[in-house]
């Protein structure tokens, strides 16, 4: 029985239910206020001191939302800025409290799906303490990560998907030649093929390397998505796993994607 697979599960569900509940919806997720206080943005950990809160900023079409960091407290009557911060989380806190955060339905459900699919045969591998340390220093250095890629961004960075990067780069370094049964939709075709592991997990950390590089050369910034985050915690995993696994069979169960 995978128990810290499904209590990893259940506490990124409730941690949901607690977001959208101070603010938000259940399919849009919470509010801009929420992800601000609660998730991790790299000025505020790059910059110690620094203060980070959401303001509302005059633009020529109006007022609108944004982030501003600076090291004072915002004050009336500042160029651009316009309102008072509220308390907030020390910077480090919010490496942790990130982990569990999650921007929408679409967003935790598709990390939820992947870490049930792969997560228990990694817990089975390192067995359950080890497997926790692993999962949660994974989206540690998968944060670091992003951060080293934009330390003067001001966008929070929220989610469970660097820890679960960790746990695919580890199950597909553990388990190379493991199939995953995979549904196919073609239009109005749907069918089930085998993939191997190997090709799935490569192919997702190859789309991630190259959305990653195109949105450092870009406006947006990858749109907010942190694949940084997602390569880092990927690659964590490759380089660890092999020094907590304590048994591994030829092949694992297999998975239903």
């Amino acid at each position: 029985m995978p128990l810290v697979t499904i209590a990893l599960i259940l506490v990124n569900v409730i941690v949901y239910l607690l977001e959208i509940r101070h603010g938000g919806s259940f399919f849009g997720g919470p509010t801009n206020s929420v992800e601000v206080h609660y998730g991790a943005i790299p000025y505020a950990l790059t910059h110690a001191g620094s203060h980070c809160d959401l303001v509302a900023v005059q633009t020529p079409s109006g007022l609108a939302e944004t982030v501003g960091c600076q090291h004072a407290p915002f004050t009336a009557g500042e160029p651009g800025l316009i309102g008072s911060p509220g308390p907030q989380l020390p910077a480090w806190e919010t490496v942790f409290t990130a982990m569990f955060l999650h921007a929408g339905f679409l967003h935790i459900f598709g990390n939820m799906v992947f870490l049930a699919i792969f997560g228990p045969t990694v817990e089975d591998t390192v067995g359950r303490l080890r497997y926790t340390a692993f999962y949660l220093l994974g989206g540690v250095i998968a944060l670091a990560a992003q951060v080293a890629a934009d330390p003067s961004s001001t966008g929070p960075t929220l989610g469970a998907s660097g820890a679960i990067a960790a746990v695919l780069g580890g199950y597909i370094l553990l388990y190379p030649r493991a199939r995953v049964l995979t549904l196919v939709f073609i239009v109005f075709f749907v069918t089930i093929i085998e993939v191997p592991a190997v090709w799935l997990l490569g192919f997702w950390f190859a789309e991630q390397l190259f959305l990653g590089l195109e949105g450092l050369s870009s406006s947006l910034g990858g749109e907010g998505v942190a694949y940084f985050a997602h390569i880092g915690g990927f690659l964590f995993g490759l380089l660890t796993i092999r020094l907590l696994a304590k048994r591994r069979t030829s092949e694992p169960p297999q998975a239903l994607a």
